[in-house]
């Protein structure tokens, strides 16, 4: 179960029981007529718009920034990839890239193979560890 996934059953059991409680606080019995009453639709929307901005926007802009990343890879760039693995890239194709991994080792990655890119200090730190 994915982490969206989990804190949206989390928040939506949460407003159910959290309901009646409304309910008798506004001198209403618990069974309030029908549920979709002002107060259930103003939980329901205001639950989408924090969602929204504390899930959903965030994340659109991390693929965002990560596109942005990946456009801008060319030969020469020093990267990490999803596998651990530091490589230069030698070659950039339309879906993959060719990187030199070490003495002599030439690999193809997909695109989506490059976890990061590595800078000179990202770099220098790895060898000193």
């Amino acid at each position: 179960m994915t982490t969206f996934t989990r804190t949206m059953t989390s928040i939506t059991a949460a407003s159910l029981f959290a309901l009646p409680v409304i309910a008798q606080e506004h001198g209403e019995t618990a069974s309030a007529p029908g549920l979709f009453g002002g107060n259930f639709m103003f939980i329901m929307i205001a639950m989408f718009v924090i969602i929204y901005f504390l899930m959903i926007r965030p994340e659109q802009r991390k693929q965002k920034e990560r596109q942005k990343m990946m456009s801008a890879l060319k030969k020469g760039d020093k990267v990490l990839t999803i596998g651990g693995i530091v490589a230069v890239i030698t070659n950039v194709k339309d879906t993959t890239y060719i990187v030199k991994t070490g003495e002599g080792s030439v690999l193809e990655i997909t695109k989506s193979a490059v976890s990061s890119v590595l800078t000179n200090t990202d770099a220098s730190e790895g060898d000193k560890k």
